[in-house]
């Protein structure tokens, strides 16, 4: 079946399904967004059914330097004069019947975001999807060896009482906006519900955060109530985090700073979950600095 941009290939059975949404770009940090998506689809051997057409979504050429311009072109790969691979952004969808859930995985659109949008609101209503699932993920000021916070925006109170239960904190934020923002803003128009989760990764780890893609898909896969077996994810993360806790040992200057967002990230973490009983003891005569 095709629409003006989705293609929907075949039309698997499914009975009240959740679409879980993980997008490269902006909100890729540590590639905890397009990792945790791809992880789930190996290891649920989820299978592809439909996809979002690239076409018209994306800047390929870009006024500036040769530097500035490797972030949006394609890419090719040339052996001996020959063309042998050549890769534009791809929106694939993929489901797994027995979870009940379909996931999508691609690119952050660069333009035309509310067709971009549209494209998903079509299959939702093709398929009978109701709840939205998005997980992002950001740089932030945070500890490696601390639990990575998940924040989370919502389209409606409904929603935001189902994540209070499991213990998902949500976001005060004012400035620019993502694209999972203005997919929550189409969703609350076409009365779908929709959730975003945000989850802070450590600004100095580069590259792929095997620790947060683990505390991501732990917490949300909890939520949705997957039935799926972490151990290797959980090995795999547990390497990484020896790893980088032994490259960290050899930069003193960095152990110095991250004590120091240990001390603020767990005064914060007092603050505002055991704000009570901070009280309390304050009012006892006990100091707590």
């Amino acid at each position: 079946m095709e629409f003006d941009k989705l293609t929907i290939r075949s039309k698997p059975a499914m009975k009240n399904p959740r679409l879980l949404i993980g997008l490269s770009g902006w909100m890729d940090g540590g590639q905890v967004s397009t990792g945790a998506v791809g992880w789930l689809i190996d290891k649920l051997g989820a299978k592809a059914f439909a996809e979002i057409e690239p076409e018209g979504f994306y800047i390929y050429s870009f006024p500036g330097s040769m530097e500035t311009n490797t972030m949006f072109r394609p890419y090719t790969r040339i052996e001996g004069g020959l063309v042998r691979d050549y890769e534009i952004p791809g929106n694939m969808f993929y489901y797994d019947r027995l979870n009940d859930l379909i996931i999508l995985t691609g690119k952050e659109p660069n333009l035309n975001w509310t067709q971009f949008a549209k494209s998903i609101v079509e299959l939702c209503d093709e398929f009978g999807v109701e709840a939205i699932y998005y997980i992002g993920s950001v740089a932030s000021l945070v500890p490696h060896t601390r639990e990575a916070r998940i924040s989370c925006s919502v389209s409606d109170n409904k929603v935001k009482e189902k994540l209070a239960k499991h213990g998902f904190e949500f976001t005060n934020y004012e400035g620019p906006a993502g694209f999972v923002t203005h997919l929550i803003a189409t969703c609350i128009a076409k009365d779908v519900r929709m959730a975003g989760f945000i989850v802070n990764v450590p600004a100095y780890v580069h590259g792929e955060n095997p620790i947060c893609i683990e505390t991501a898909i732990r917490n949300v896969g909890s939520m949705l109530e997957l039935h799926i077996d972490l151990d290797d994810l959980r090995h795999t993360s547990d390497r990484f985090e020896q790893r980088l806790n032994k490259a960290v040992q050899e930069i003193p200057e960095l152990v110095v700073n991250i004590n120091k967002l240990e001390e603020i990230y767990d005064k914060e973490l007092f603050d505002h979950e055991l704000g009570d009983l901070k009280d309390w003891l304050v009012d006892l005569g006990l100091r707590l600095d």
